[in-house]
């Protein structure tokens, strides 16, 4: 789909969730293209991209939360607001698991909010909603499509389920120009959650410990590059722009190569030199969904989408980036706790 090589210059641009992995990722490349960014902020961390990269710097930082409906009406219509990129939620299972009324107020509230608000305010022409493969819950056919029914059974799931019926909600009945998109788990550099497997494996090499597994490792995954993850959220809002009948439809984005857990972190262990160390399994997860993965047939056949980084790839570049920033904070001591963006 032809779309216009400057349509990000000078545009008016809102990120939720800018201080979060694919956030700042997201913001940075905004930033590259001359957009007009609005990050909206709740949390400062520290040691995160964000701030430590100098992203922080060449945006409009709004401190607040997606809880807070005032407060996105005014960003919305004070920058007047043209493209929205909603990326913020509480994302991490276990967390869900044990406080499922803030992940509710933070994924469902959050997302009617910023909808509500965009339907109000008229110079908003593109808006994407970052849902999740954890929307379509456990399911007997696989891999996933798009028409696969929405049906999360945990607090995660739910929440991800809900916001996703919410957003088609604000298309059919107030034909809100959103988009949805379904990945997998991302991963790359600038991820702070060391629950997490890609983070928490690299950290414990660097750190000369045993990597831990907290599930049996046999669960199936779908694994996403973030900058994969970002010029595909950018290219199908510009291919909206085009072409508005995208309006209110979901797309599934992935590397289509579902592995096991153990698997993935074998693939990391190769790449950092490692090979021989064996993780320790803890198999203790629960509420979690046993396989899941993605097909991207969809997004490569309207969007003419297609990932620009082998999965190989995509954690090469991660591995590196994790050695610099434990260089720089004595191998990751000072970081040893789980931050959720």
């Amino acid at each position: 789909m032809e779309v216009l090589n400057n349509f990000w210059v000078d545009r008016n641009v809102l990120v939720t969730g800018c201080t979060g992995l694919l956030g700042s990722w997201m913001t940075e490349a905004l930033c590259r293209a001359d957009a007009n960014v609005i990050g909206l902020v709740r949390d400062g961390v520290p040691r995160s991209r964000f701030i430590q990269d100098g992203i922080m710097q060449r945006v409009n930082v709004v401190r607040g939360e997606v809880e807070d409906f005032r407060l996105l009406e005014r960003i919305l219509n004070e920058y007047e607001v043209q493209a929205v990129f909603h990326l913020a939620a509480q994302t991490i299972v276990g967390i869900a698991n044990r406080n499922p009324l803030s992940t509710f107020e933070s994924n469902i509230r959050g997302t009617w909010n910023i909808l509500e608000a965009c339907r109000l305010v008229p110079t908003v022409r593109q808006i994407i909603l970052a849902s999740s493969d954890k929307a379509y819950g456990e399911q007997d056919e696989l891999p996933y499509g798009e028409n696969t029914p929405l049906q999360g059974t945990h607090p995660y799931d739910v929440s991800k389920s809900c916001a996703d019926l919410v957003a088609s909600t604000y298309f059919h009945t107030y034909r809100l120009p959103v988009c949805i998109t379904r990945c997998g788990n991302f991963f790359g550099g600038g991820d702070l959650n060391f629950n997490r497997i890609v983070p928490g494996t690299i950290r414990s090499v660097i750190r000369g410990d045993v990597p831990i597994i907290r599930s049996d490792g046999s669960y199936v995954r779908d694994y996403f590059y973030v900058e994969d993850a970002v010029r595909a959220y950018m290219l199908l809002a510009e291919c909206l722009s085009v072409d508005p009948t995208l309006a209110g439809e979901a797309f599934n984005f992935s590397h289509e190569m579902p592995l096991t857990v153990i698997e993935f972190v074998r693939k990391i262990l190769l790449l950092m030199g490692k090979a021989e160390l064996e993780p320790k399994v803890l198999n203790e997860a629960s509420n979690e969904i046993p396989c899941q993965y993605l097909s991207a047939q969809k997004a490569k056949d309207r969007l003419g989408w297609n990932p620009g980084f082998s999965l190989e790839e995509g954690l090469e570049k991660t591995v590196e980036w994790y050695r610099d920033f434990f260089s720089d904070c004595d191998l990751g001591k000072s970081v040893g706790i789980s931050l959720v963006p």
